[in-house]
């Protein structure tokens, strides 16, 4: 078990006045300041905001531009092509477009490349494509800001391309439109919306998609791109999940049919979890134009059978990922670089399609930095997942000599270089990190101390206001530190969750159950608590001492009609 650091933010000082003005417990304040809500207006928006907070399409830059060509095109009768990426994002951008454009009277396709054949993004052949099919004019979405090759070729072969991507910005492409809100000359106030949500923004600004219903696509779309859940963001999602739960569209709810998922119920988890993966499963071990085709099917039949398909590549990708993860764990344990602070490891047998996945299994169970490498037609390819205090696009900046190509930002890049570089490059990274042993303990940061006697139904239904959760909004945290545990139980064929009855002390003396006349002093009611990680050694840890400090979740646990507080236990020491 990796040692962890535990770190709490106190209480700032206008909790109070925050929570008398709102009418909310002071934690739910604390947490909302402490999440950088500092004025009325931002607590007001986060609390109760709906679509009227969403910011002006036209304030992206090149929005009027893109917007006067397209509405030419399109009383043009010009053909359109979008051309996406083989991710959630790039098929939910693309699925947007086309059918906003469609709706607006336009004649528009899609392109999606195929992940090992085209790799990412636009390339020559898709224009050449393109004049063979008789295209006038190309949207990119969720990609094209690094394009600039292909938009100066599509310029040469007359060709009219508007790019809308939210990715990095290195050089602008000389296109008729380029919409990234990553521009420097870009003022749009969300600078992590997803590729989907730039998209959305151009069909309103065209004036499509009225009664805002595409949202689903779009919240759909920013859970699985991973971006973060606050402002505009988490509007998108939550007035998303409003639309998802009653969709009309016959492939998300064959989907979810088959992936046992209740339309009605479904959150932030299902997205993330199940019915995501299903559909990125298409564009990683097929083609990604099998997911849009799921979107666009009206045949209860036909869109069952490929949610069926979906979810077998999905499985295949799940047997794949644990197969990849046990290896790489046995090349780490036994291997002469398990010492190493970055880890570097070469898998070349691994389908590159999910070297991203493993390398972030390896970070959570290492708490190191990671680049899972693999053997590409022409060259090693690989993918990396870091932890806190190390940058990845920065530290391969520092070893681009070794490098073919790489991008990314500080938590993921991606990379080729040549055969021969593989070792130099493990060398060079750990030779040029600066990590501490310090900077290498896993941080558990949790937003507040409360004991388990103070939690209520009030406090919880707040901590559901606060959702949806996701990166950059998690759930809150709360620690316990003289938790008694009853009644512990194991469950699941694998004895893989675990349930207790806990309760508060109130005597720091009775966190020594040795010692004579014990008799514990307990606050509040008890209730409910579930584990789901490291759940053997919980058990024998409370079966030989029941006080224990905990890190949890609260909230509700609904069966046979009933609602009980419930804490689920994520740390534990």
């Amino acid at each position: 078990m990796k040692e962890e650091k535990w770190i709490y933010r106190r209480p700032p000082e206008l909790s109070l006045k925050v929570a008398e003005r709102f009418g909310i417990e002071p934690v739910t304040a604390a947490i909302l300041l402490n999440r950088g809500l500092n004025s009325i207006r931002e607590i007001r928006e986060y609390l109760y905001g709906g679509t009227e907070c969403f910011h002006d399409p036209f304030l992206l830059k090149d929005m009027d531009r893109a917007c006067a060509v397209l509405q030419k095109k399109i009383s043009e009768q010009a053909k359109i092509r979008i051309v996406g990426d083989y991710d959630i994002d790039g098929i939910m951008s693309s699925y947007i477009l086309k059918r906003g454009l469609r709706e607006l009277g336009a004649e528009a396709d899609i392109r999606i490349p195929h992940r090992i054949s085209d790799g990412y993004g636009m390339n020559l052949t898709m224009i050449d494509e393109a004049v063979r099919d008789g295209i006038d004019t190309i949207i990119t979405c969720d990609n094209g800001i690094s394009a600039s090759d292909v938009a100066e070729y599509a310029n040469e072969h007359g060709i009219t391309m508007v790019v809308t991507d939210h990715h990095d910005v290195v050089s602008i492409p000389h296109a008729e439109a380029v919409i990234d809100p990553q521009r420097p000359d870009d003022a749009y106030p969300n600078k992590n919306i997803c590729g989907a949500g730039v998209a959305w923004k151009l069909i309103r600004a065209l004036g499509g998609d009225p009664q805002m219903r595409m949202l689903q696509y779009v919240g759909f779309a920013t859970v699985g791109d991973v971006v973060d859940l606050t402002g505009e963001n988490r509007i998108f999602v939550r007035e998303g999940l409003r639309q998802l739960r009653d969709t009309d569209n016959t492939g998300l709810r064959r989907l979810a049919e088959v992936c046992g998922c209740s339309l009605g119920k479904i959150d932030t988890y299902h997205i993330g979890f199940v019915l995501g993966p299903c559909m990125n499963a298409s564009g990683r071990l097929d083609s990604a134009m099998r997911a849009l085709e799921l979107l666009e099917c009206e045949s209860d039949q036909r869109a069952r059978d490929i949610a069926e398909d979906l979810k077998s590549l999905n499985e295949s990708r799940k047997a794949m990922t644990v197969q990849a993860e046990t290896e790489a764990v046995h090349m780490i344990e036994n291997g002469e670089f398990g010492n190493d602070r970055v880890l570097v490891l070469y898998m070349p047998a691994l389908h590159e399609s999910i070297a991203g996945i493993v390398a972030g299994r390896i970070r959570e169970k290492y708490g190191k930095p990671v680049f899972i490498l693999t053997k590409g037609e022409e060259a090693v390819k690989g993918s990396g997942r870091s932890i806190e205090g190390y940058s990845m696009a920065g530290e391969l900046q520092k070893v681009k000599s070794l490098l073919l190509r790489f991008g990314g930002h500080p938590m993921a890049a991606g990379l080729s270089l040549d055969f021969g570089n593989v070792e130099r490059l493990r060398e060079a990274l750990n030779r040029e990190c600066t990590l501490s042993d310090e900077d290498l303990v896993p941080k558990i940061r949790m937003d507040a101390l409360v004991p388990v006697a103070e939690i209520t139904e009030k406090l919880v239904s707040e901590m559901e206001l606060l959702g949806p959760f996701g990166k950059g909004n998690p759930k809150p945290l709360f620690c316990e530190k003289n938790a008694f545990c009853e009644h512990p139980r194991l469950f699941g064929a694998q004895h893989n969750f675990m349930k207790m009855r806990i309760r508060s002390l109130t005597d720091p003396r009775d966190t020594d159950p040795g010692r004579p006349g014990f008799q514990p002093s307990l606050t509040g009611s008890q209730i409910d608590a579930v584990c789901f990680r490291d759940v053997d050694r919980l058990y024998r840890r409370v079966t030989d001492n029941p006080v224990v400090s905990i890190i949890y979740e609260a909230g509700f646990d609904e069966y046979m009609g009933e609602r009980r507080i419930q804490a689920v236990i994520r740390h534990f020491r």
